[in-house]
């Protein structure tokens, strides 16, 4: 973190969020504001109530009635203007917090949506959790005291200026209170920041850890690694704990000393009163207005000890925030990028690296190299090879989810970077082996973007062979999926995903595997009737002979590169793809 002081970052931190919304943080200071006043002026009343009211029917034994009504008058008023202040004050800045904390989630939303797949690889989604929950709240946290701590600066100020003029040896008594204060202040600020910090980063632990435990239960239970689980997730938990233990140990030493520092300056004003009174240089009024502005003063006091409390986390919370924020986009032309020709896309690949950071895996070696080829538009084209020679790699970075090293891709005659995005997603569609369900209605997991017919979703799943399966639910398009559809067997999943794609009339479909668990017999339907149906630019990655079959053309990949491209018949005489197909054939 930086070597400024915590409160000057605090400060710093304190513009950034009531710059994004100022006009309900100025309305809850305008309630702060009006509250010290309020307060402060009941100190007066009160005072004069007593020297005007109280002391004067002790002395005679006889009480006006104009003057009982005028003082219960001033106590009313004074206790309306700090009933409204403490509403203003408290809704506004409900709001302020609120609506900060929208706004940041909805930048780091977009902000998750706009990185790149390197990104998201090398980031578990406990943390992200952990960033888009604790950490916003966290880093909001020192809004809540803030209106507050303006209007106890105020009656800080309001309330040494009125002392001032009934004694200034009262004044000085209550001026050393806050030298104290800001002693201890900077040794709790030193002390938090670091437990805090860490506070933070084991929350995002144990919700990664809890997420994967989660995910992965099946397999988790299948191995018996249950007790194993709940050791790791139990040893950082108590690391979690630890450092919040700590965190709650210095704020149990820090704020009782905020409130013996107070309480000390009311005992010395009461003494010094005593003897200014015997001087004559004071009234018993003002000894009550003096006790009672030293109670007000307390107030202040541990309503600052409290955001500056809040600070180091905040700061902790917002810089974690950055982190994110500070990650480089991948350049976007959104509104401003080229339009894709009309009809089934053309794809050129040339000269294309990629290789997987140090910290994204163990992979270091480059997994495609100098990949070069070309599908024509409305050609059908196998991509074969075996299990890890970049096949998916591949896929992703032609979908534009993830960038080359070097080389250029092409769609439809237009480098992709320069294709906009939207365009770009409308017009490829890539489909995973591992298919994702939303908890919806299977209507809603083909139609995503909620922008087809009935007629073209049915039509979507008659081509995907989803129907042979739909028409035998109670619902049928409307039964509800669970939690990533369990309730669909994997070669279901996969032909409404398969669905999902071609709802959107794709021109350029990548199938990565996407058929792996259908029937066979139902896979060659479903590619029979693409092949007949859909005016589209087909890559998929095959791993069936009989899929291979059907493509006009098939690419073989080998070593990070294409090998050799060809019929399959004509790449039988290769001897690496010879024998990767005779395993297909003994594997079916």
């Amino acid at each position: 973190m930086s070597e400024r002081s915590v409160l000057r970052r605090g400060m710093g931190l304190v513009r950034e969020l009531v710059g994004l919304h100022p006009v309900p943080f100025a309305i809850s200071v305008s309630g702060a504001v009006l509250f010290a006043g309020a307060l402060v002026g009941a100190s007066y009343v009160l005072g004069e109530v007593v020297d005007r009211v109280v002391a004067p029917t002790y002395r005679t034994g006889e009480l006006a009635p104009n003057t009982l009504a005028w003082a219960a008058a001033a106590i009313v008023a004074v206790t309306v203007l700090r009933m409204i202040g403490v509403v203003f004050r408290r809704y506004f800045a409900g709001m302020t917090s609120e609506r900060v904390q929208v706004t940041f989630r909805h930048r780091l939303t977009e902000r998750y949506l706009g990185l790149p797949m390197s990104w998201h690889q090398r980031t578990p989604t406990g943390e992200l959790l952990a960033l888009s929950d604790a950490d916003v709240e966290k880093s909001v946290d020192l809004l809540h005291p803030l209106p507050f701590s303006i209007g106890a600066a105020c009656i800080a100020v309001l309330s040494l200026g009125y002392l001032l003029t009934i004694d200034p040896y009262i004044t000085l008594v209550a001026l050393a209170v806050f030298p104290a204060l800001g002693l201890i202040n900077n040794y709790y600020s030193k002390r938090i920041e670091e437990p805090a910090a860490a506070g933070q980063a084991a929350v995002g632990k144990v919700s990664s850890i809890a997420h994967e435990s989660f995910e992965g239960a099946l397999v988790v239970k299948t191995l018996g690694r249950s007790v194993a689980e709940g050791e790791r997730f139990d040893r950082a938990s108590q690391e979690l704990r630890h450092h919040r233990v700590l965190v709650g140990y210095l704020r149990a030493v820090f704020e009782p000393v905020l409130d013996i520092i107070p309480s000390l300056g009311i005992l010395a004003a009461v003494v010094v009163s005593g003897y200014r009174i015997e001087a004559g240089a004071m009234t018993v009024g003002n000894m009550i207005t003096v006790t009672t502005l030293f109670s007000v003063l307390a107030f202040p006091v541990r309503v600052f000890g409290y955001f500056l409390e809040t600070v180091p986390p905040s700061l902790v919370s917002r810089e974690r925030l950055n982190r994110v924020f500070d990650e480089t986009l991948p350049a976007r032309q959104d509104g401003r990028g080229r339009r894709l020709p009309d009809g089934p896309l053309r794809l050129d690949i040339a000269d294309m690296n990629f290789s997987y950071p140090v910290e994204a895996s163990e992979i270091s070696e480059q997994v495609l190299d100098k990949v070069s080829f070309s599908v024509e538009p409305g050609e059908v084209v196998a991509l074969v090879g075996s299990t890890g020679v970049g096949k998916s790699t591949l896929c992703q970075l032609v979908a534009g989810l993830v960038p080359p090293d070097q080389g250029k891709i092409k769609i439809g005659g237009i480098d992709l970077e320069a294709i906009d995005p939207i365009e770009r997603t409308d017009a490829i569609a890539l489909v995973f082996q591992e298919s994702f369900m939303f908890a919806d209605s299977i209507a809603a997991n083909i139609d995503v973007s909620n922008r087809a017919t009935v007629g073209e979703i049915e039509h979507a799943a008659d081509l995907a062979q989803v129907v042979s399966f739909v028409d035998e639910m109670p619902n049928r398009y409307d039964t509800l999926l669970g939690e990533r559809g369990v309730n669909l067997s994997g070669g279901q999943r996969q032909r409404v995903a398969l669905a999902r794609a071609l709802v959107r009339r794709p021109r350029l479909l990548i199938l990565d595997d996407a058929t792996s668990a259908v029937d066979p017999k139902v896979e060659q339907q479903i590619l029979s009737r693409l092949g007949e149906e859909l005016n589209t630019t087909t890559l998929v990655v095959a791993q069936r002979v009989a899929t291979i079959m059907l493509a006009d053309r098939v690419l073989y990949l080998a070593d990070g590169t294409i090998v050799a491209s060809g019929t399959h018949e004509e790449l039988m005489g290769i001897e690496g793809y010879e024998n990767l197909v005779r395993a297909y054939e003994e594997a079916s």
